[in-house]
């Protein structure tokens, strides 16, 4: 299985930081976020990973280049500037991750010890999509998404209003064809997708309650920084 590290957002909330340097190559505890998520991938057994970038992108290159170091093999997939949105980046790496077989995609601006090693299982053949789900943040107290049961796999719903129950992590397996409606090069948002797929039966999820970080404003990324070197 493939994975992509999604790395193009321009990161707004974590400016002035983002200026300069793209989010996922900010430091946390002595190096790169997306690094965390290399040395993890790698450690589960991944071997091709995919990275799409946009806003200073040829940092990230120059930094990871073909991934060696980690033992990946590390292939890229640039966007214009203002980038593609989720799912619009997804599509166009297609061509990159494959149109066969489902592949892992990780945002790179969260911290998570979701163990990579599950994908490989998790996606039942009559989903399209498996979403890893979150307790809902102090950020984010309305969620995104329910569980209709508690074991992995349990069928993941959209809701109506207020009040779901769960938060998507940013982490989730995917068949290619959930995305077959979009063209490479066109901006798409993921969530419609999946509500859609979630009106057909066609999106499972499970809950993670391990440790789980939205990196997405200074405060936290200091916070987050702090935590891990006194580990």
């Amino acid at each position: 299985m493939k994975a992509m590290i999604l790395a193009a957002g321009r990161g707004e909330r974590m400016r002035p930081l983002t200026d300069r340097t793209p989010k996922p190559l900010l430091p946390v505890a002595g190096r790169p976020l997306i690094v965390w998520h290399l040395e993890r991938l790698a450690a589960t057994g991944f071997r091709e990973v995919v990275i799409n970038h946009a806003h200073l992108g040829d940092q990230i290159e120059a930094l990871l280049g073909d991934g060696e170091a980690w033992g990946l093999s590390i292939r890229y997939s640039p966007e214009p500037a203002g980038a593609l949105e989720t799912a619009g980046g997804i599509a166009n790496a297609l061509s990159l991750l494959g149109t066969d077989d489902a592949f892992l995609v990780i945002n790179g601006d969260i911290f998570c010890n979701w163990s990579p090693a599950r994908a490989a299982s998790a996606l039942r053949q009559d989903k399209q999509a498996h979403l890893v789900l979150v307790p809902n943040p102090p950020q984010h107290p309305h969620g995104d998404f329910s569980l209709l049961g508690t074991e992995v796999g349990a069928e993941a719903t959209a809701f109506a209003g207020t009040g779901a129950m769960h938060t998507f992590s940013g982490i989730g397996i995917y068949r290619p064809e959930l995305f077959a409606g979009i063209h490479p090069g066109q901006p798409a948002q993921l969530a419609p997708l999946l509500r859609g797929a979630m009106r057909d039966g066609r999106v499972s999820g499970e809950a993670h309650t391990g440790r789980w970080v939205d990196v997405g404003t200074p405060q936290r990324l200091e916070e987050l920084d702090r935590e891990l070197r006194s580990l």
